[in-house]
């Protein structure tokens, strides 16, 4: 009968006939090796020792088999044994023969030379381990698939996540290990269980050899994660990964559990440490209240936030499933001697938010609540109004009614000479805090003290994965078959994860004086054509083009939208310092004095309370000159404008 045929209907014995089998094998193997240990000691099978010594025979019997069943030797499944197995078979195989040992001594046996006991100590060690791990490679290699039907991987990374991976995928039997791949030069040459250690540069003439490359590096940063992936989509090899640190250490992930690499973890750059100094006063034990706390901004604030230990959080929120979901998540991550408490409603409300204001007792506000999708709000101006503008003058009003310490604006670079309604809205929005600031700051020189309110702006660009963002918009389209639409080739946008956007939020708070302008270092420019270019290749699919007709996914170019522009700017005057954190920066720009403003914000809400866009419009042009209403940016002009601004941008940060 072949080999295979045998060990086919091993496989096929019941749990309770396997442990016979190694019972049975056992019996075997314990005279055996109480033999071997006399004929490898004196060279002779039979001998007047030996003679002597056949009590030791019927005695690994009686004593070995109770002995291995007690201590749980066939409780363990054959097919995952490991070293911890041996280590234990050792350690029974050491009782067992101090047993016989002592059994010879309390009965006056003759016992063999002590060289012996040790000899026997290791046969029986060496022939017990040996069956059980042939029987365990026999099992694995009958659920493998055959050969030509594994999957044949190079593992990027020969440290512990590697090696874990690689046994991982060993006793799944789907995957064929090739080789690992690592930067380490000290490493190449070597092996890993027999499987080659190998500079990456090799992948280039092993490509037609693996079919795919799985990163096995968890905290890989940033900019090496980049490199890699365009190293290898140069190949044509599709890359999985691991998951991240966090995930496995917390268990929830196995370290086999591969997957894509998402665009989210290329764009960027490399994490910064925050600052110990600048993250966490004004918030530990204090009561803090986030506005548009279900947003993709306030929601990840609020996640921070909660790690600081503050006394209470408020979430105030106007969508009854956002405040429900950002609830119950972060009830699961209290800690004791926190609060939180959700409130359903709109920051635009005046009663609501003072009186929230003076119960709750907060002290520091982080106003996050806008409208923020551009094409929505250009098509319903006085919503976008209504929410942007005139709740900032609630929030500051109210705070400064009820003491709060500090108020903090979340704000965007599309407030930078802006092009659209959402954009020249939130930059009114800006004005209202300082104007605010200055109100504080005479009032408070009058009086001979400091401002009681401290009222600040926080400015960036594009996060990814909030809602709008084109990484999402693209995904969707990706998984339909396409086309992607991409409003201009030439568009470039600037891009920060949520989380890094939030705790650079929270420490630019603690630098703030009143009245300041912090703009958030965004990084290297990013062109959106690029970006959806290497989404569909991480996506394991094709550009289909003039070059690629019979590609997957096609990228339409369908017109800047009205209010677009082709670059995004964070600076007015082109004028900042450098903070205390190497990615904050302190704006210095024009305001508009309050004297002038509030009649302005008053013609504004009248304006909105009749639905009369038009004037409404008229107001925000006034406050914001630089933007004409129902102008858009798709022109030669505009866009030269916008790459000028850009560049002066830039410049100014660099300085």
């Amino acid at each position: 009968m072949p080999i295979r045929t045998v060990t086919t209907q091993l496989l096929r014995l019941s749990p309770r006939r396997r442990r016979l089998l190694l019972i049975a094998a056992d019996a075997l193997l314990l005279p055996l090796a109480v033999w071997l240990s006399f004929w490898l000691r004196l060279a002779h099978p039979f001998t007047p020792n030996f003679v002597e010594g056949l009590w030791l025979v019927p005695a690994v019997w009686l004593i070995g088999l109770p002995l291995y069943a007690l201590s749980g030797q066939y409780k363990g499944l054959t097919r995952y044994v490991g070293s911890l197995a041996l280590y234990r078979l050792a350690g029974r195989n050491g009782l067992l023969v101090l047993l016989l040992a002592l059994t010879g001594v309390v009965l006056r046996l003759p016992l063999p030379p002590r060289s012996s006991w040790f000899l026997l100590w290791v046969l029986l060690t060496g022939f017990t381990g040996a069956v059980r791990f042939a029987l365990r490679d026999v099992l694995l290699s009958l659920q493998n698939k055959p050969r030509h039907a594994l999957t044949r991987v190079a593992i990027y990374g020969a440290g512990a996540a590697g090696v874990q991976l690689a046994a991982a995928l060993r006793l799944a039997g789907s995957h064929s290990v090739e080789l690992f791949v690592d930067d380490e030069p000290h490493l190449w040459r070597r092996d890993i269980n027999g499987v080659p250690i190998q500079p990456p540069q090799l992948l280039h003439e092993r490509v037609a050899e693996i079919d795919q490359v799985l990163l096995a590096i968890p905290s890989l940063s940033r900019s090496r994660r980049r490199r890699i992936t365009a190293d290898l989509q140069e190949l044509g090899i599709p890359l999985l990964q691991v998951p991240s640190v966090d995930d496995i250490t917390s268990g929830r992930a196995r370290i086999d559990a591969l997957r894509p690499i998402e665009i989210e973890e290329l764009l960027g750059r490399d994490a910064v440490p925050p600052n110990p100094a600048l993250l966490g006063p004004g918030i530990v034990g204090a009561c803090v209240c986030v506005t548009g706390a279900g947003g993709s901004i306030g929601s990840e604030l609020c996640r921070q936030i909660l790690r600081l230990r503050p006394r209470r959080l408020v979430l105030l929120e106007r969508s009854e499933p956002s405040l429900y979901a950002i609830h119950q998540e972060l009830h699961g991550l209290l800690s004791p001697g926190v609060a939180l408490e959700p409130v359903l409603g709109s920051a635009t409300d005046p009663a609501l938010v003072e009186r929230l204001f003076r119960q709750q007792g907060v002290m520091v506000v982080f106003h996050a609540a806008a409208y923020k999708h551009v094409p929505l709000v250009e098509a319903n101006p006085l919503a976008g109004l209504a929410n942007n503008v005139l709740s900032t003058r609630v929030v500051c009003r109210a705070a400064c009614a009820a003491g709060v310490n500090e108020v903090v604006l979340i704000s965007t670079d599309k407030a930078v000479r802006p092009t659209n309604v959402m954009g020249a809205s939130k930059r009114v929005a800006e004005l209202v805090v300082q104007a605010s600031a200055q109100e504080l700051a005479a009032c408070a020189l009058e009086q001979g003290r400091q401002p009681g309110t401290r009222a600040a702006i926080v400015r960036f660009g594009n996060v990814l994965g909030s809602s709008g963002s084109v990484v999402p918009l693209f995904r969707r389209q990706i998984a339909e078959g396409g086309p992607i639409t991409l409003t201009h080739p030439e568009i470039i946008r600037y891009f920060m994860t949520i989380p890094e956007a939030a705790q650079l939020v929270l420490q630019a708070a603690v630098l703030a004086k009143g009245g300041d302008v912090f703009l958030l270092d965004m990084g290297e420019p990013v062109r959106i054509k690029d970006l959806a270019e290497q989404m569909v290749r991480l996506s394991d699919l094709s550009l289909r083009d003039s070059r690629n007709p019979v590609g997957d996914i096609e990228i339409v170019c369908t017109g800047l939208r009205p209010g677009e522009k082709l670059y995004e700017e964070l600076l007015i005057d082109a004028e900042s310092e450098p903070t205390e954190h190497p990615l904050i920066y302190r704006a210095h720009e024009r305001a508009v004095p309050a004297a002038e403003l509030w009649p302005q914000i008053d013609a504004l809400e009248a304006a909105i309370r009749r639905q009369d866009a038009i004037a409404a419009l008229a107001v925000l042009a006034a406050l914001v000159p630089e933007w004409t209403p129902g102008a858009g940016s798709a022109g030669p002009q505009a866009e030269d404008a916008d790459q000028k601004g850009s560049q002066a941008s830039l410049r100014a940060l660099e300085s």
